[in-house]
């Protein structure tokens, strides 16, 4: 008899950060050097290692756990996979006809000449033939102790990134015959590189998803219905991918998605909606361990689709904005982890308002620089947020921090 899934904690820890921090200016130089053939990659490298260490220190000191590389290595938090996938070429310009226009992102990456929003589309069979974030792992793991290993955070691009963006120019039909045959492979290389990630100690991934959140937004499912596409499936079909994915993945394996509505140049967002129309799928048909969801403006929408959360799976809620410098208020903080809490405790599945805070951490509703250039925050204000975090975890949680 196969027993339930547990619950999953530690990770996620009670005050987590979504990744993403911000780069140095001189970090940014060399890449920009990088990109103009001025500097070799390993200098740029020595440059990442310098800062990587220094950020290390700066999120242990504050009391983060998951510790990531504040994603230093990349240019935009989507970098990684497809860049990495054999099969994949990189489309410089993409022609606009080429972009599916009822995407929510899509109006803001054509407002802006955006080097960092590069396009990989298909050309030839999908399959892994080198590892895509083992280096980024190891080049975080180097600067942690070896019992914080099993901690650190790595951060993913979701499997259907350019699928949702390009529709049926994500791939050519005499590759692949229709859009199950392209998700497959992707799922087979991403499912080979979990196996990898694992073998070299990772134990706690978050995928970054906004294109799960677009499907609350209004605007796009009528456009997609317009256009003759399917939302519904196409939503399901996204599930399927990842549970195909993570299908047989190691109990200690924490793997979480990350749900946001667009944190662009200057902490732009693209989308509005509540969770409602996608809870019960996202929280009963998509088989992570635990969710990372925006909740900093009432563009998210109210708490009651968490109702639907099952008690085996643990969530972090998004409630410090890293769009604005304001500070946040830690009495509301926790005002509103216990109106949630009381909101699960009394959902489709009952339990104690106890138990319901015990599947709840806080965490900002983003990264604070998911592009390269960052949000409209100073490095004294990352610092003053993160640590609010953590003594409103420790206030919230007392014997859990």
């Amino acid at each position: 008899m196969t027993s339930a899934p547990r619950l999953h904690l530690s990770p996620p820890f009670r005050a987590e950060h979504i990744g993403s921090l911000k780069r140095p200016n001189e970090l940014l130089q060399k890449r920009a050097q990088l990109d103009q053939g001025k500097i070799t990659r390993g200098e740029l490298e020595q440059v990442e290692d310098k800062y990587i260490d220094e950020i290390v220190k700066f999120q242990r000191d504050i009391g983060i756990k998951a510790i990531t590389d504040g994603e230093f290595r990349r240019h935009m938090f989507f970098d990684g996979f497809f860049d990495h996938l054999d099969g994949m070429k990189l489309v410089q310009p993409v022609p606009e006809s080429m972009f599916m226009p009822w995407v929510p992102d899509i109006v803001g990456f054509k407002e802006h000449d955006f080097k960092n929003a590069a396009t990989y589309l298909c050309v030839g069979k999908l399959k892994r033939t080198r590892p895509f974030y083992r280096e980024q792992f190891l080049g975080l793991a180097k600067f942690v102790s070896p019992e914080e290993v099993k901690s650190i955070k790595l951060t993913c691009c979701p499997p259907h990134w350019f699928h949702l963006r390009h529709g049926p120019f994500a791939y050519p039909k005499d590759v692949y015959t229709n859009d199950e045959e392209y998700l497959a492979d992707i799922a087979k290389a991403y499912k080979e590189e979990l196996h990898d990630l694992y073998a070299h100690g990772c134990r706690n991934i978050q995928f970054d998803d906004p294109m799960i959140t677009y499907f609350c937004a209004e605007s796009m499912l009528e456009g997609m219905t317009k256009d003759g596409f399917d939302h519904k499936a196409i939503l399901d079909l996204y599930i399927k991918t990842y549970n195909d994915i993570l299908r047989g993945k190691p109990d200690d394996l924490t793997v979480g998605i990350h749900l946001c509505r667009g944190n662009f140049k200057d902490g732009r967002h693209f989308a509005e909606g509540g969770y409602d129309r996608i809870a019960i799928k996202l929280f009963n048909e998509l088989n992570v361990d635990t969710y990372y969801l925006e909740y900093d403006t009432a563009r998210a929408g109210t708490f009651e689709p968490l109702k639907y959360l099952p008690r085996n799976k643990s969530l972090i809620l998004g409630l410090i904005s890293t769009k604005i410098r304001d500070l946040e208020d830690i009495n509301h903080l926790e005002q509103r982890v216990r109106a949630a809490a009381e909101i699960i405790a009394n959902g489709e599945q009952t339990r104690s308002v106890e138990e319901a805070l015990n599947q709840l951490c806080i965490s900002p509703q983003c990264g604070f620089a998911s592009h390269s250039e960052g949000n409209n925050v100073t490095d004294e204000d990352v610092k003053r947020k993160l640590t609010l975090l953590v003594d409103a975890a420790k206030k919230i949680w007392p014997s859990s921090t």
